[in-house]
């Protein structure tokens, strides 16, 4: 079985196959997958990669595979307007749902729940397949981000970009944790 702990953008000497992932499997760090060939391929890469379409895994010196982007079912939300796909964007964004953004569309993981908002909103809901390569997010390209320190619980005070100091009263368990020196805005002021 061959055996992968690197990825890389650099072109190998030896191509060893190519491995074709979905986006799940895209931004997991250890996982087992098949080569087209069908040989098996393990994957342990450090927390936080995620893997884009053209990249390569390391398999030994000057040796690696392909990684491709498999084809996903995608809804497309369309607009002319680019005020529109902003407004579109911004309303998939706030529900958490990874977007691919090009300039005239959005396209995320099929939902017919979020096809109905999206034409609400005023956009043309169509469908594709293809490959899926969501936005990484102000964190990085997998979107995730790592704070040390506490738990995410805002019960405590910290300075905000607003400039002063005060308790949230509300609680925040994303999983992941916050230095308290950190600053950052929930969009409310006082």
């Amino acid at each position: 079985m061959k055996r992968a702990s690197r990825s890389t953008k650099a072109v190998p000497r030896e191509l060893e196959g190519v491995v074709v992932l979905d986006f799940d499997a895209r931004q997991k760090h250890r996982f087992l997958a098949k080569l087209e060939g069908g040989e098996e391929l393990a994957v342990e890469l450090p927390r936080g990669t995620v893997l884009a379409d053209g990249d390569y895994l390391e398999t030994g010196k000057d040796a690696g595979v392909l990684v491709r982007a498999a084809a996903e079912e995608l809804s497309v939300a369309r607009a002319a307007d680019a005020l529109l796909v902003a407004r579109v964007a911004y309303h998939l964004g706030n529900r958490h749902v990874a977007l691919q953004i090009e300039r005239t569309c959005v396209k995320y993981r099929h939902d017919h729940v979020l096809d109905d908002l999206c034409r609400r909103l005023g956009a043309e809901v169509s469908f594709a397949s293809g490959p899926f390569s969501p936005e990484g997010g102000a964190y990085g390209r997998g979107g995730h981000h790592e704070h040390r320190s506490h738990p995410h619980d805002h019960a405590h005070q910290h300075e905000h970009d607003h400039g002063y100091e005060h308790d949230h009263g509300h609680e925040h368990d994303h999983g992941h944790e916050h230095d308290q020196a950190h600053a950052h805005d929930h969009g409310r002021r006082r």
